[in-house]
């Protein structure tokens, strides 16, 4: 049957690939173009783990700059169905705001970087913009997260970074 298949999907490389961020981090705020000071300010924690062999749960905590608690849950796993051999597909919630972001990407050729893609509000506060986040693999106990926003030109102009460095692997 179809929907057995389904529920019963194995575990593919790029599920195993998601894996390696399981564990305690701890991430600060970095200047998004060189020379520029850091507006945001923020640093946090972030414990990632797994739920079951397909999932990854990325669960966030920190203070944003105004002073407020800030929580953040990012669920990542990859869909072997979608077209050209499968997508990583997932989501991102977060207190600060009500948009619920939907992703979907693909893992560069050389393992390191993963790029998802996702359309929200647009900073005008008039229509929607497309949104680009990458996650940066820089070692086993080092990561980025960089958003961008895609402008009408298809240019992507930097939001913020994130440079995570593990406490604790799971």
């Amino acid at each position: 049957m179809e929907g057995e298949k389904m529920m019963n999907t194995a575990p593919q490389d790029q599920h195993r690939w998601l894996r390696q961020f399981e564990g305690e981090w701890r991430g600060e705020s970095e200047p998004v173009a060189d020379g520029a000071a850091d507006d945001a300010c923020w640093s946090g924690s972030e414990t990632v783990r797994a739920l079951g062999e397909l999932w990854v749960l990325f669960e966030g905590r920190g203070d944003m700059p105004d002073g407020s608690a800030a929580y953040t849950l990012m669920t990542l796993g990859f869909d072997p169905a979608r077209a050209d051999g499968g997508r990583f597909v997932g989501n991102w919630a977060g207190s600060m705001m009500t948009t619920l972001w939907q992703y979907e990407g693909e893992l560069d050729a050389a393992g390191r970087v993963l790029s998802l893609y996702s359309e929200g509000p647009a900073f005008s506060g008039s229509g929607t913009a497309r949104y680009r986040d990458t996650i940066e693999v820089h070692g086993p106990d080092e990561r980025t997260l960089s958003s961008h926003v895609q402008d009408a030109d298809g240019n992507w102009s930097p939001i913020m970074r994130i440079r995570y460095r593990r406490q604790r692997a799971a």
